[in-house]
């Protein structure tokens, strides 16, 4: 996916997680919608501010691909 994120099928089921963990991309995202800062996730997860920021970029990509078509009122 790029140097910070991949997808291994022999990784957690295919899940996007931060290269060299096995800790899903999603764990990092609920983690900062929890509230927990970039140094809590730092150290619960051993991964680096950049890791980090590259979940967010990752999940904004793949959000901006998919398709919405509101339902009428």
């Amino acid at each position: 996916m790029n140097e910070h994120i991949e997808v291994d099928a022999r990784i957690c089921h295919g899940k996007p997680v931060v290269r060299g963990t096995r800790t899903p991309v999603t764990v990092i995202l609920d983690s900062l919608a929890g509230g927990d800062t970039f140094e809590t996730i730092m150290e619960d997860y051993r991964v680096t501010v950049e890791d980090i920021r590259a979940c967010i970029s990752f999940a904004s990509s793949e959000l901006s691909q998919q398709s919405y078509h509101p339902l009428p009122v």
